[in-house]
């Protein structure tokens, strides 16, 4: 009678000793000789972390406090400028000098809320000269806006294209949706005064 052939190992049993053997060179050149080779359930056992914390609370509060520290360093970013931090659609060089090149020109769209304001306690007058005079310049001043605008996303298109290779959508809307913002409101900070070039 012929002995048994031995029965080929599969693939996972391959794979497993193949492993072992890696992690046990390892322990043997990271301790030395004369080290007993640390057993595979206890190096199995060593890497496990449970899926839900033990301590919850404690857990709970670690969460918090990271979510606040990422916060503030987003809100001093926003501040600063610094691109680590930034948000997403604020990152990169491109967005930079956009918001430079916005925030070193005068943009009629920034003087939008405060005519806003204006029209609203004016229309608590009850002349009617006064309030048609005051919705007609409201209105003209609307006009110049959307002209201005125009005229930004054409500069903003110019620029991209000499500066990088064309803009990348979103981007001049990028830069006209933050020309109608008040300068000291706007976020991130303008990084350059105004009639600087932009580098």
């Amino acid at each position: 009678m012929f002995g048994r052939k031995n029965e080929a190992p599969t693939a996972q049993e391959t794979v497993d000793q193949a492993a072992a053997a890696a992690q046990a060179s390892s322990a043997r050149t990271a301790a030395g000789k004369g080290t007993p080779t640390p057993k595979r359930r206890d190096q199995v056992a060593a890497r496990q972390r449970p899926l839900v914390p033990t301590d919850r609370k404690a857990a709970k509060n670690a969460s918090r406090e990271a979510l606040r520290e990422e916060r503030l360093r987003t809100r001093a970013a926003l501040d600063t400028g610094d691109e680590r931090y930034l948000p997403l659609r604020d990152k990169g060089p491109r967005r930079r000098f956009i918001r430079d090149v916005v925030d070193s020109r005068w943009n009629i769209g920034e003087f939008v809320m405060i005519a806003a304001l204006v029209f609203v306690l004016v229309s608590f007058i009850q002349d009617l000269t006064v309030q048609s005079i005051v919705m007609l310049a409201f209105w003209v001043l609307i006009l110049a806006v959307v002209v201005d605008s125009f005229i930004l996303r054409a500069i903003i298109r110019r620029r991209l294209n000499e500066k990088f290779d064309g803009p990348n959508p979103g981007d001049v809307w990028y830069g006209v949706s933050r020309s109608i913002q008040l300068r000291r409101f706007r976020l991130p900070k303008a990084q350059v005064k105004r009639g600087q070039k932009p580098a």
